[in-house]
C-alpha cells in the first residue's frame, strides 16, 4: 500500500506508472525463484555467505534506523507542543531511550 500510494500520488504518466507497478510486482517472485535456484548449492556457513548476509543486515538496519529517526520520530519531537515543554521533552527522550534499550535487549535473543 505504501509504495503504490506514493506512485499514484506522484502523478507519473500512465506508461511510467505501469512499468513501476510491473517492476514492483515482479521483484518478489524473482527473488523466490533465485532462492529456489541456489538453494541446492548455497552453503550458509561459507565466509562469502556470512559476509553478504552481514552486509545485507547492516544495510537493512541502517535504513530502518534512518526511517525511524528522520521520518517518524523527528516529526513528533519537532512539534510545537514538544518544543515548548522541557519536561515533556525529558519524558519523551527517556521513553525513547528506554524503548531503544529494551529493543536492543530483545535483539540479543533474536
Amino acid at each position: 500500500m505504501g509504495l503504490g500510494g506514493c506512485i499514484a500520488q506522484a502523478g507519473f504518466k500512465n506508461v511510467t506508472t505501469a512499468l513501476m507497478a510491473l517492476a514492483f510486482s515482479v521483484t518478489t517472485p524473482m527473488g523466490i525463484a533465485i532462492g529456489i535456484g541456489i538453494s541446492s548449492t548455497y552453503n550458509e556457513n561459507s565466509p562469502t555467505a556470512l559476509i553478504v548476509e552481514g552486509l545485507f543486515d547492516a544495510v537493512s538496519s541502517g535504513i530502518l534506523i534512518y526511517m525511524a529517526l528522520v521520518d517518524l520520530i523527528a516529526t513528533d519531537f519537532l512539534g510545537g507542543r514538544m518544543m515548548n515543554s522541557g519536561r515533556l521533552q525529558l519524558w519523551c527522550y527517556l521513553a525513547l531511550f528506554l524503548g531503544a534499550g529494551a529493543m536492543s535487549l530483545l535483539a540479543k535473543w533474536a
